[in-house]
């Protein structure tokens, strides 16, 4: 049995006393309403000015520190300017931050296996480095499973509609699932409006999350804490990642994301600080047979523009300020371009009357041959192969000319223009004439499209080439070689 002092008695006695309880009521109470009726010493506690004025002023800065820009030193600042016996920045700091934690606590999130799939983009980019070209940057996309936190990174050209969508599909590919909700930052390739409670979607995008049975999901705008799990998943992609990555140069987008599965995989893989399993082994055990089945059809984001072709023959895609060619005969003529992330269909009254892969490159022009006009397609097709092909049907002499004029003409695109300008006299005086023309110029060792020319006009190419040059008749009169010597 407990010993208590005489003293400790008798002052429950006293205590006793001024209470005015009957044994019932006594009896009743619980033993955290006795411990308030004996043991707590009701003291008149003394007001403290310095510390009455701090916690008057904490509000207002606590409302004042969410404005961009804003830092506690400001705040203090403005604290010692109206209170200059106030306490200093350290003690100010303190209890700031006290003040927020109890009036704007953080809310434990427990996240069910298959739940919700987190996504944003990195603050930092990336740069690829194509050859001859200048290196541009390039986004970061990360993707993490509320549960697991297993996490898919990729690079990609934009933060527009299509290279958003792409790389949601392309997580959901990596998982091998779907989760119940996706959780998009207020980002507008996924928010049209942003809402505290009910967000309006962007169109595309909701169309993409029932293209998969996926609930879209936004968080708060200005509320970090909603996608607390992405944001951390970042920082460990600036140091998993970016730091491996940076260092390499890759020449194109396709080799960078290469690049960037390795070094994921050993994220995934490794296990977590005081944990003796991966996310990859946590997501296998747990959280994989918990996704939803993938739509076996991918989804093919369109969109579809009205557009002049201009008097080259090409179609302009204005998001990508690139030209694609349709067939000569609709110049002038508006067609519609349907285009997704990776094809361009060019399209007439409905029907396609081209079709090309996207490419994104700025001012470049992508061409189909059979798309030119014949004249055009003659120039497009030039090649000494072919030139010598074509001389070769007409008369072997041409052919040898053709051959002689590549060899000895230095600059291609000259030598490209005198082929093309010889060849087109087969037809206007026929191949005889003009195999007959070459032997003559060839006799002579000129080479070039004027001999031909001159030859043709002066119908210098009907005379009869000697086959052996005549020998010289013996004379006494006439002085040998010897003589000079």
């Amino acid at each position: 049995m407990a010993r208590t002092s005489r003293n400790t008695v008798k002052k429950y006695v006293n205590k006793w006393n001024t209470l005015s309880l009957t044994y019932k009521e006594f009896l009743s109470k619980s033993d955290a309403e006795l411990y308030a009726l004996f043991c707590i010493e009701e003291t008149p506690v003394e007001s403290n000015p310095r510390i009455d004025a701090l916690e008057a002023f904490l509000p207002s800065a606590s409302k004042e520190m969410g404005r961009k820009g804003m830092t506690s030193h400001k705040q203090w600042e403005r604290y010692r300017a109206a209170h200059p016996d106030g306490y200093s920045l350290t003690q100010f700091r303190v209890a700031l931050r006290r003040y927020e934690r109890i009036s704007n606590p953080s809310m434990r999130m427990e996240h069910k296996a298959g739940d919700k799939l987190f996504v944003d983009y990195t603050g930092s980019k990336l740069w690829i480095y194509p050859p001859g070209e200048q290196p541009r940057e390039v986004e970061v996309f990360v993707a993490i499973l509320g549960c697991s936190l297993l996490t898919y990174v990729e690079a990609v050209e934009s933060q527009r509609k299509e290279d958003f969508i792409s790389a949601c599909e392309n997580a959901f590919y990596y998982y091998g699932g779907v989760p119940k909700a996706i959780v998009p930052d207020n980002l507008k390739s996924a928010v049209t409006k942003a809402s505290r409670y009910e967000a309006i979607l962007n169109t595309e995008f909701e169309r993409f999350g029932e293209h998969y049975g996926v609930t879209v999901y936004p968080t708060r705008a200005r509320s970090p804490k909603d996608k607390a799990h992405v944001e951390n998943a970042v920082k460990l992609t600036y140091k998993d990642i970016f730091t491996v990555i940076e260092p390499l140069h890759c020449p194109d987008l396709r080799s960078l994301n290469i690049a960037i599965r390795a070094a994921l995989e050993k994220h995934n893989n490794q296990n977590r600080p005081r944990r003796n399993y991966s996310r990859r082994d946590y997501f296998e055990d747990v959280e994989q047979e918990a996704l939803g089945p993938l739509n076996p059809i991918r989804y093919q984001m369109k969109k579809h523009i009205v557009t002049t072709v201009d008097k080259y023959g090409y179609a302009r895609l204005h998001e990508d300020i690139h030209y694609y060619s349709v067939p000569h005969t609709y110049i002038g003529k508006k067609v519609q371009l349907s285009y997704t992330v990776a094809d361009v269909e060019i399209r007439y009254n409905y029907d396609i009357i081209a079709h090309h892969t996207r490419d994104r490159h700025n001012y470049r022009y992508t061409t189909v041959t059979e798309h030119l006009c014949p004249k055009h397609r003659a120039v497009m097709e030039w090649s000494p192969e072919r030139f010598l092909q074509q001389a070769a049907a007409i008369h072997e002499d041409v052919e040898h000319y053709i051959r002689r004029i590549l060899e000895k003409t230095r600059y291609q695109d000259q030598a490209n223009k005198i082929c093309s300008g010889i060849l087109n006299f087969a037809r206007k005086v026929g191949p005889d004439r003009l195999a007959a023309a070459c032997r003559l110029a060839d006799s002579y060792g000129k080479y070039s499209f004027r001999e031909i020319q001159d030859i043709l006009q002066n119908k210098s190419e009907a005379i009869d080439l000697p086959e052996e040059p005549a020998d010289m008749p013996e004379h006494e009169n006439i002085r040998g070689k010897e003589y000079y010597k």
